[in-house]
């Protein structure tokens, strides 16, 4: 079918109240230093759930947002796909507890897991639903209690996430605006560089020199590949919007894409790493503080465990 099949009606993000700094990391034991995080990652500060938050409340606050900025009531949604690493309980998905709280009574939900890609993996999965017929207006859900899941005595890993959740509101295109391409991948050889053990302390594991070496080839193909695919250039791109992981990471993309940094959309110095909503969060703060308007052409791209990565070029 010729694209575009599918756009995006609307955007909405959902962060906890609670800003942990740099600076706060030495009360709770962690030999660490603001400037020493800043040098490796540019993460100045996180967001940290507290007081009941969960994924599923932070994903109902995005997901409320888009949908009042898309126009939709909760009966007309069809389906929501939620991208998560963090789930509230292994059983059910945590999307059945969002369609819940939403009362989307006659939605579809399930949650998939392909960790900070997850948000493109699912907008691809609701641009197919709509191209089959199956649905009309689906909900795509990042979000992410990270904190969770971080073992807080590793300051490898507890210093670079955060939490959040970001959402949009997917609907069937009628205009020349929309998804133009887009491009998974994964290499199950490569999970040990970053997963979650099966143990008693199931907290993130991660081997952070390979990692970054990995994130840079990856990314840079996922680039390529979404250009290609809607046939455009660097040149072409109004916006990026990457998966705001680490700065150094960002900023080689963007020079591997020919994209210029003022082109570039970052926020990871103020939300650190929030995995599968990191996109989302980005792009909607992007759309709110006028980065984005009619006709702006952006690229989204990420990369996370499994090892996964993802890119998707999109026609506002």
């Amino acid at each position: 079918m010729k694209r575009p099949i599918a756009y995006l009606a609307g955007t909405g993000r959902g962060v906890p109240s609670h800003v942990m700094t740099n600076h706060d990391f030495a009360a709770i034991g962690i030999e660490t230093s603001h400037d020493w995080i800043v040098e490796r990652s540019g993460i100045h500060q996180r967001y940290i759930a507290k007081n009941g938050e969960s994924t599923c409340s932070m994903g109902v606050d995005a997901a409320r947002k888009a949908m009042q900025r898309a126009g939709v009531t909760p009966g007309e949604i069809d389906a929501i796909i939620l991208s998560t690493a963090a789930p509230d309980r292994p059983l059910p998905s945590t999307a059945v507890s969002i369609q819940a709280a939403l009362g989307a009574t006659r939605a579809a939900a399930f949650d998939i897991a392909a960790a900070c890609s997850g948000w493109i993996y699912g907008l691809t999965l609701a641009e197919g639903m709509i191209a089959t017929g199956s649905a009309e207006t689906i909900l795509v859900v990042g979000s992410e209690k990270m904190s969770a899941i971080l073992d807080w005595t590793d300051r490898t890993t507890c210093v670079l996430f955060g939490d959040g959740a970001g959402a949009a509101v997917i609907k069937r295109s009628k205009a020349h605006k929309g998804i133009l391409s887009s491009f998974l991948r994964s290499d199950g050889t490569l999970a040990d560089l970053l997963y979650r053990p099966p143990t008693d302390a199931p907290y993130v594991k991660m081997q952070g020199r390979e990692i970054f070496k990995y994130a840079v080839r990856s990314m840079s193909e996922a680039v390529d590949r979404a250009l290609d695919g809607a046939r455009l250039t660097g040149n072409d791109i109004d916006l990026l919007v990457p998966h705001q992981a680490n700065v150094r990471i960002i900023e080689a993309t963007a020079k591997h894409a020919n994209v210029p940094l003022e082109k570039v959309f970052i926020n990871v110095d103020r939300y650190g790493n929030t995995s599968s909503a990191s996109v989302p969060i980005a792009l909607d703060e992007a759309i709110e503080c006028g980065r984005v308007k009619e006709g702006t052409t952006a690229l989204l791209v990420a990369f996370g465990a499994g090892l996964t990565w993802a890119s998707m070029v999109v026609r506002f």
